[in-house]
């Protein structure tokens, strides 16, 4: 049978010790509409400081929940403010002990850090200091791969293939579908856009030497490099970082198993080896992206647009993307690598880790290929 609700009320009343005493009446419940707090402190204002106490009368009180106690917090920070006593002894057993409960423990002064706001030159150092670390974390642990490279080529490694081979089927072939479509894309825009400004001139025959030398001088490398960062690089980041976060590495090196060699060596051959191959690949579906367009839209015929791909590509054009993909592998394990390894111990760090190896290995691949454009001006290759 359910009990019939009654609406929440108080009444304030002076008596003659002094003390205030407040009655409550009705449900006291949080949902429904509570009187607030402006009664009381009026009549404690009225008072003019001659209120000693505060007390309650609850014989009429209802249900109560929440909301009840939420009023009588705020009247004992009243009676706080104003120097007043307060008097637990009418209030039911239960509010009281709450009250009781929440007094216990004092707020400690320190819990809330206030928030200043640091110098420039304070910031500029910690991002001096942060930049240091970081270059000094990388070259360390960029040594700690070439010497266990050394001893892999001295056969004493903690190594095993099986390894590499599982690595490279990961990144390798079951990456052959996002690279087709990235650079077939790539090869339809150069295309296009070659076809359209090299119209203007009656030159649009060139279309198959810009495509061809593009592709395999800089975009088939620099894209499927990217692509590689952002999939199998987060990969190693996320996988290195969750072992860090479940203490696998810890226990690797317990059992006297080196890390770096059983971990890093494998993901970092496979990914160096695979590069080259992921290139070729994707510079054969550009050109066939190329292709497409310059036959459709400037009725190039195929044995006419092959013949010219074959006459713009050169050596030094195609080991140059060879070479770069390769380079590029390299940068992209080490990157998701490193950043895997220096992964916090909580479950945000591996985010963090992921982000920052996809960050920092498609930086270090523009900046390097713009490294080599310099490089190949200079020995005019």
């Amino acid at each position: 049978m359910s009990q019939e609700s009654t609406s929440a009320t108080l009444r304030i009343e002076s008596r003659d010790n002094g003390s205030l005493r407040i009655v409550l009446t009705g449900d006291w419940i949080a949902r429904s509409g509570l009187p607030t707090l402006d009664p009381v402190i009026q009549a404690v204002a009225a008072a003019s400081g001659a209120v000693k106490a505060l007390e309650f009368e609850a014989d009429a009180l209802g249900r109560w929940n929440s909301g009840l106690m939420t009023f009588v917090l705020k009247c004992w920070e009243l009676c706080q403010q104003q120097g007043i006593g307060f008097r637990t002894e009418t209030l039911p057993a239960g509010v009281a002990k709450l009250l009781q409960l929440s007094q216990a423990v004092p707020e400690k002064k320190d819990a809330v850090r206030a928030v200043t706001r640091t110098r420039w030159l304070q910031r500029l150092g910690e991002s001096a200091l942060a930049t240091w670390e970081g270059g000094k974390g990388m070259l360390t642990f960029l040594g700690e791969t070439v010497l266990a490279l050394l001893k892999l080529m001295r056969g004493k490694a903690q190594f095993r293939w099986a390894d590499v081979f599982l690595v490279m089927e990961e990144c390798g072939p079951r990456a052959l579908g996002i690279v087709a479509l990235i650079n077939f894309l790539i090869g339809l825009i150069l295309a296009f856009v070659g076809a359209t400004q090299l119209a203007n001139f009656g030159a649009g025959i060139y279309t198959a030497d810009l495509v061809a030398v593009a592709t395999m001088r800089e975009m088939g490398c620099i894209m499927t490099g990217i692509i590689i960062c952002g999939r199998t690089g987060a990969a190693f980041a996320a996988q290195l970082g969750t072992m860090k976060v479940n203490q696998e590495i810890e226990a690797f090196e317990t059992f006297g198993i080196n890390p770096i060699e059983f971990l890093v060596l494998p993901r970092m051959i496979a990914l160096i080896l695979m590069m080259p191959l992921l290139v070729l690949f994707a510079n054969l579906i550009s050109i066939a992206g190329g292709f497409l367009v310059s036959t459709l839209m400037l009725q190039m015929t195929p044995a006419l647009y092959l013949h010219r791909t074959v006459e713009a590509i050169t050596l030094n054009s195609f080991l140059l993307g060879v070479v770069k993909g390769g380079y590029f592998g390299w940068v992209v394990a080490l990157t998701g690598c490193l950043r895997g390894m220096q992964c916090g111990t909580n479950a945000a760090a591996v985010g963090l880790a992921t982000t920052s190896a996809v960050v920092t290995g498609i930086t270090t691949i523009i900046a390097s290929d713009g490294l080599f454009a310099v490089i190949c001006t200079i020995l005019h290759i």
